[in-house]
């Protein structure tokens, strides 16, 4: 059985058995609040608990980094949705200690694309520049800082809406803020 054959059959049951009447609200952020994070697996459970969020307190828009590499991309288009038309006023940005998006590059990932059998017509695209679509960050608090900015300066982004950032640690929970 696959591990997506595994998750089916616990989804059968959670739905059978009404799970999910302990995590049943609506659309809207309580805390009008939304989060861009890093999709790293530790922040899984630990950001939220955290924070001190429960389901249905606020958005929660992860992706690899946390990072916004460009205005218009899908991390900035949520949370523009959710500035409009879910209510949200403040936004968090969360990076992690020990994040994978600290070190990494294309050339990295091209080597391993090309042992998937990824061909090189592919790895040598004219309409994307993939060194610099895969490229990490190499200090995370100025990677936070640089999100908050591109936020705060976006201009869809009204100015009454708060951005701030923090560093999660990815073992404790600890946030350091990010000025």
């Amino acid at each position: 059985m696959t591990n997506i054959d595994q998750v089916l059959e616990f989804n059968r049951q959670y739905v059978a058995t009404k799970g999910y009447e302990k995590h049943l609200t609506d659309k809207f952020p309580d805390k009008k609040l939304a989060v861009l994070s890093c999709m790293d697996t530790r922040l899984s459970v630990l950001l939220q608990d955290a924070l001190g969020l429960r389901n249905g307190d606020a958005k929660i828009i992860k992706n690899a980094g946390a990072v916004i590499p460009s205005p218009w991309d899908s991390a900035m288009r949520s949370l523009i949705v959710a500035i409009y038309e879910l209510g949200v006023t403040e936004i968090m940005v969360v990076a992690h200690t020990g994040c994978g998006a600290c070190h990494m590059s294309f050339g990295h990932f091209e080597q391993e694309m090309k042992k998937r059998g990824i061909p090189d017509v592919e790895l040598q695209r004219q309409d994307i520049d993939l060194t610099a679509w895969l490229e990490g960050f190499h200090d995370t608090e100025a990677s936070v800082r640089s999100t908050v900015k591109a936020i705060l300066n976006h201009p869809l982004v009204p100015a009454d809406v708060t951005v701030r950032g923090f560093i999660i640690d990815s073992a404790t929970g600890a946030l350091s803020e990010i000025k």
